[in-house]
């Protein structure tokens, strides 16, 4: 018990501490989270993703392997999801809820600095791959999704190139290949910007989750936050060893199919009028239940 509440109080509680932080800002001075929100989508974590792939010498093979990981145990928690839900027969707009809430996690805010929190600077890296390609997907499965199949999937992939993390991933792999170096100057800024990155990410996500408002579809909330904290894990430890993933690769692709559901998906569902109240509800309250779940998961994969 005492080893668990080590766990909790060194990789667990410091994100809550930095989020409540955050929200209490929020709540003080109303913050615009948008503003916040464009400084580290644009500028602080793609300087992360891309100092980590160009200093941790991943292998491509293992790349590609969590890639994959990432893709197919995310559309498998849909599937497992949507089925679930229809034999509760909720409506068309709940179910597109609960597949936002389900499928896909905080692998940015929470994600990236638990890995970084609970076993360092590899695990990150392979973290880093996860959270690129489950941002490629929100933009695409994410959106196509909320928009209950209004949006055409052309459309979606269009928003990709709003996205600054996928050419921070693409420019850091041909770094890789082609062994290229940025000179001195521009190495240590983005080595700076890459610092700034998982506290304002964490500060960004108490922000955000400041407009929480209150409980309702009691129900339905928690099939959706039990399929993200306990299904999605459960997925991701059979499709590991499906994917062969050992060490920091596997570490990371559990930890991070582990995370509460991505405060993205409260804009997704407000922008295309998905049960808005809803998501953003079971956002917060999957937050802050996350560490229920989190804290064992972590002593099973081998944290400090």
């Amino acid at each position: 018990m005492i080893g668990l509440l080590n766990l909790f109080a060194n990789n667990i509680l410091p994100i809550f501490l930095a989020a409540a932080a955050g929200y209490l800002l929020a709540k003080k001075f109303r913050v615009d989270a948008v503003s916040v929100s464009r400084t580290t989508f644009n500028i602080f974590s793609p300087c992360l993703i891309f100092h980590l792939l160009t200093t941790s010498q991943l292998e491509t093979n293992d790349i590609l392997r969590v890639s994959l990981f990432t893709v197919l145990s995310t559309l498998a928690l849909g599937l497992v999801a949507w089925m679930i839900a229809s034999a509760a027969q909720v409506g068309r707009k709940m179910m597109s809820a609960i597949l936002l809430i389900a499928m896909f996690g905080n692998a940015g805010n929470f994600g990236l600095t638990l890995n970084a929190l609970a076993f360092g600077d590899t695990t990150l890296a392979f973290a880093s791959i996860y959270f690129v390609v489950l941002a490629v997907m929100m933009y695409t499965v994410g959106v196509f999704i909320a928009s209950s199949g209004k949006y055409n999937l052309w459309q979606a992939t269009r928003s990709l190139a709003q996205v600054p993390a996928v050419y921070a991933t693409v420019l850091a792999i041909m770094f890789n290949v082609f062994h290229l170096k940025f000179p001195e100057p521009i190495s240590y800024t983005i080595e700076l910007m890459a610092g700034a990155a998982l506290p304002t990410l964490l500060v960004l996500l108490g922000i955000q989750l400041q407009r929480s408002a209150g409980l309702q579809h009691l129900k339905e909330m928690g099939l959706g936050i039990l399929l993200r904290l306990v299904g999605s894990p459960a997925l991701a430890l059979a499709f590991t060893s499906i994917f062969g993933l050992q060490g920091a690769a596997r570490q990371a692709a559990i930890a991070q199919a582990a995370v509460p559901t991505a405060v993205l998906m409260t804009v997704l569902a407000t922008e295309y009028d998905v049960e808005p109240a809803f998501v953003t509800n079971a956002v917060f309250f999957g937050t802050l239940l996350s560490p229920l779940t989190l804290t064992p998961l972590l002593a099973y994969l081998g944290a400090n």
